[in-house]
């Protein structure tokens, strides 16, 4: 093996994700990206996150409308020490850009695998990042990430450099209806309810632990739309070479709208926009309804309330 190709298998590494991020399996292969399948119960019956592969948006969503229950499961220990093991037995440095820890325990799953796949192979190179980004904002992180892989970064290098990176991610969505989240537990059923006699709809964001958060809220939802627009302009570095995406969960007109909007913004004209369905892991969760901007911009740390610091601090 000539020296130039021994370098370029020492910098190759596997990048694995999971369905959270909502990367599509076509864009996956294409990218040599793998995908990990967050498991779904619907109506009572357990299902395997596809991406969309056995089912459309519009049925799921649908489904939810009719008032089937939907709801969600960690990736087990089990599931991640069979993927781990299996890069492992192939010898390839991996590194899996985990979904928040803030809002489910597959990451600590994946640590708890990771630790033991160490053990039994020590050589083994196997990176586990969280990359507190909910819904797809972890989707920009994994295409950038790709990247910096074909640049020549070595898998211990992609860790840091994710690490470094998720705080430049921004995601700004809304919801037509609070009562997916109610019925998740994330917020009192009262909320929904008082939400949906007013017609106010919520804006939401993150924190820098990957916690959703609060912006705003609006009477309507043309307001709300707008309000996504107010946050991109506000946070959005421009830069031509690096996507943006638009993601709806059965509610492309929104997104049509949305992405109208944005493209008269001074130099957005031809900005590459990633259009996309939420996936049922994060649908389960927010319901029909939902449109999320979703891009690169300033550093989220520089702007955190002096309690975030001091808890990322405290994180280490």
């Amino acid at each position: 093996m000539s020296t130039a190709a021994s370098e370029g298998y020492k910098n190759r590494c596997r990048i694995a994700v999971d369905t959270c991020s909502d990367l599509t399996p076509e864009i996956a292969a294409t990218l040599d990206v793998d995908i990990l399948g967050f498991p779904y119960i619907l109506d009572g019956v357990e299902k395997a996150d596809d991406i969309w592969t056995s089912m459309t948006p519009k049925w799921f969503y649908d489904q939810i409308r009719s008032g089937v229950k939907a709801s969600t499961a960690a990736i087990s220990v089990g599931r991640y020490l069979e993927y781990f093991t299996e890069c492992a037995e192939e010898g390839t440095p991996t590194v899996y850009l985990a979904f928040t820890s803030a809002l489910s325990s597959s990451y600590e799953h994946a640590c708890i695998a990771a630790d033991e796949v160490r053990e039994k192979y020590p050589d083994f190179e196997l990176y586990v990042v969280d990359n507190a980004l909910p819904c797809a904002c972890g989707e920009l992180l994994v295409l950038e990430a790709v990247r910096q892989r074909a640049a020549g970064l070595s898998a211990a290098q992609l860790a840091e450099w994710a690490n470094e990176s998720k705080t430049y991610v921004h995601g700004y969505f809304t919801l037509d209806s609070l009562d997916s989240l109610a019925a998740g537990g994330r917020i009192p059923p009262a909320a929904a309810q008082i939400s949906s006699k007013l017609d106010i709809k919520a804006n939401l964001s993150f924190d820098l632990s990957g916690s959703l958060t609060l912006t705003g809220v609006n009477r309507g939802r043309k307001k709300a739309l707008k309000s996504l627009v107010k946050a991109f302009k506000e946070n959005y570095v421009l830069d031509p070479n690096l996507p943006m995406t638009i993601v709806t969960s059965d509610c492309e007109k929104d997104g049509d709208w949305l992405e109208s909007a944005i493209r008269k913004e001074p130099g957005c004209a031809d900005l590459t926009i990633i259009r996309g369905a939420v996936g049922p892991t994060i649908g389960a969760h927010v319901g029909p309804g939902m449109v999320a901007v979703i891009f690169w911009g300033k550093n989220r740390a520089d702007k955190a309330s002096l309690t975030d610091r001091i808890a990322k601090k405290v994180r280490g």
